[in-house]
C-alpha cells in the first residue's frame, strides 16, 4: 500500500457544551470533550472493569456554530475525523503537546426528547457533512429499531 490514511470514527458522549472561540473576518472554532467507553471482565477477579477515554473535539466555522446550538454536556453524538498533534511551549518554557480530532463529519445521536436543547423546532436533528455529499449518514444506516436490538449492553 502506498498511500496513508488518518481517519478517526467516534461515538460517545460530549463532557461538556461546546466551547466557541471566534476570529476576525467570521471564522470560529469550537471545542468540546467526548468520552468514549470501553468494558471488559478481569479474568482473574471475574469483576468488569470499565474505562473510559477522553478525545479533544475541534469544529470550524459553519459546523462549529451548529454543534454549538444543538450539542449539550451528555448528548451522545458520533464524529468522523482526523488526528492532529499540536505543540506549544509552556510558561516554564517546557514543551508540551496535545491530540486533537478535527472533526470532518458529524451526526447527533441523541433522540430529540433526551437532547437539552431549548428553542428547537425541528423534526429531526441536524448533521453536518462538510467533506462528502453522502445521502445516508452512519446514524441512519447503523441504528437499530427496538425489536433488532437484542445486544446485552
Amino acid at each position: 500500500m502506498s498511500g496513508t490514511l488518518n481517519k478517526v470514527m467516534l461515538i460517545g458522549h460530549t463532557g461538556d457544551d461546546v466551547k466557541m472561540i471566534y476570529f476576525e473576518g467570521g471564522n470560529s472554532i469550537g471545542r468540546f470533550p467526548l468520552a468514549t467507553n470501553d468494558s471488559y471482565v478481569n479474568k482473574s477477579t471475574g469483576e468488569r472493569v470499565e474505562n473510559t477515554e477522553w478525545h479533544n473535539i475541534v469544529v470550524r466555522n459553519k459546523a462549529a456554530e451548529i454543534c454549538e446550538k444543538y450539542l449539550k454536556k451528555g448528548d451522545k453524538v458520533y464524529i468522523e475525523g482526523r488526528l492532529k498533534t499540536r505543540k506549544w511551549q509552556d510558561d516554564q518554557g517546557n514543551d508540551r503537546y496535545t491530540t486533537e480530532v478535527q472533526c470532518t463529519e458529524f451526526t447527533f445521536l441523541s433522540p430529540k426528547s433526551e437532547s437539552h436543547a431549548s428553542g428547537s423546532n425541528q423534526q429531526t436533528s441536524p448533521k453536518m457533512e462538510s467533506s462528502s455529499a453522502k445521502n445516508d449518514t452512519f446514524a441512519e444506516q447503523n441504528t437499530p429499531t427496538a425489536e433488532e436490538d437484542d445486544l446485552p449492553f
